[in-house]
């Protein structure tokens, strides 16, 4: 699908350390597709590792960064924009994403999470002293939100292509129903 009939914007959620990234530059790539990071396109605009956000500003005032993000147009051309694991969280940002695209959430077992997330110690919310128990705390509070993405998508045991695969015929499904109804 190198010529994207489709020009739908897809937002990939999901909790820290199930491939947001990873899949979102593979998957831009093979639809031709511009790529947004909002946590990047943050920290570019903070001069400011999300790191040093979180210390210096605290968890709130990011927050307040992702939401005007979001709010600010972003996207204006389609693209695969991978979210912050906090951003669909917020009050009106998971109807927002739905009006502006497809929302695809990527999905990941506890202990995936924990082995992808435990080589980057710049993930503020895990730099605790027990972060398995914080990823099964906060899992049990984000799932549900998760969940009401348009498509889910597992990327556990299986490799990046595969995981890639499964993104383009899901959103391929879903733009030719959207297609149908008008």
């Amino acid at each position: 699908m190198s010529n994207n009939s489709f020009n739908i914007t897809i937002f990939l959620i999901g909790f820290m350390g199930v491939g947001k990234s990873h899949y979102g530059r593979l998957l831009a790539k093979s639809l031709n597709f511009k790529f947004l990071d909002t946590d990047c396109v943050i920290e570019k605009n903070e001069k400011s590792s999300i790191l040093d956000i979180f210390q210096q500003k605290g968890e709130p005032y990011f927050r307040d960064l992702e939401n005007d993000l979001i709010r600010s147009g972003l996207p204006n051309d389609p693209c695969v924009v991978a979210c912050g694991g906090g951003l669909p969280l917020q009050e009106g940002n998971m109807g927002l994403l739905k009006s502006k695209g497809v929302v695809i959430g990527l999905f990941a077992s506890n202990e995936t999470i924990l082995e992808r997330t435990n080589r980057n110690k710049k993930r503020p919310l895990l730099n605790v002293p027990n972060p398995k128990q914080a990823i099964r705390d906060m899992l049990t509070e984000r799932v549900p939100k998760y969940l009401e993405a348009d498509i889910s998508i597992s990327t556990d045991d299986r490799s990046p292509s595969d995981v890639v695969k499964a993104i383009v015929r899901s959103y391929s499904k879903y733009c030719s129903k959207l297609d149908e109804a008008n």
